[in-house]
């Protein structure tokens, strides 16, 4: 039996939207569930969305979002290998830092994500992604641009692309952390 993975992203999302599971459902717009290839061999994860994802309910619309768009087209992996989503689904007022609840209350979807799409590299963009994914006291600024295994995944953490827009020296960073996604990519590609 061929397995639809645009079928089941589709059932996962549509069981989330009257999701009352934390205290973020009272005050979205939309839920932000994801956007992009069910069949994507490469996965970005953000922390969660900010004003205008929650206006649009799609994740990365805003700067940080066009500043993505950017380094994705740079990066050459065509879109069709290519998912984003965030840790959380909802945004947290103001855009504050999601709660340890708040993730909880989000991880089972974002695992189920995972399990439909099967990435075989996981792009984590910031602290929050990489303390869901890697471990819980992940440091972004120790951890960035080293490959870590968990399990099936191959996980590259690097900056949020919000971190970019306010220290733009970080910059360069992210692109040697991108360029390493690339040539990890282009190995699969011959496999």
């Amino acid at each position: 039996m061929l397995i639809n993975k645009q079928e089941l992203l589709k059932k996962l999302e549509d069981s989330t939207k009257d999701c009352q599971s934390c205290s973020l459902a009272g005050t979205r717009k939309n839920l932000v569930f994801g956007k992009g290839s069910p069949n994507a061999r490469v996965l970005l994860i953000g922390e969660g969305p900010g004003a205008d994802e929650d206006r649009l309910g799609q994740p990365f619309v805003g700067k940080a979002g066009q500043l993505l768009d950017k380094i994705i087209f740079a990066s050459n992996i065509p879109q069709e290998d290519i998912y984003i989503c965030n840790v959380v689904k909802c945004r947290p007022p103001a855009n504050r830092f999601p709660t340890p609840m708040e993730v909880i209350a989000c991880k089972p979807y974002l695992r189920e994500q995972l399990r439909i799409i099967n990435p075989d590299l996981i792009v984590c963009l910031g602290s929050l992604a990489a303390q869901v994914l890697i471990a819980p006291d992940a440091k972004i600024t120790q951890i960035r641009g080293q490959w870590v295994k968990k399990g099936a995944f191959l996980i590259m953490p690097t900056f949020h692309p919000a971190a970019l827009l306010r220290d733009e020296s970080k910059k360069r960073l992210v692109w040697e952390d991108i360029k390493k996604v690339c040539e990890q990519y282009q190995q699969l590609q011959t496999t």
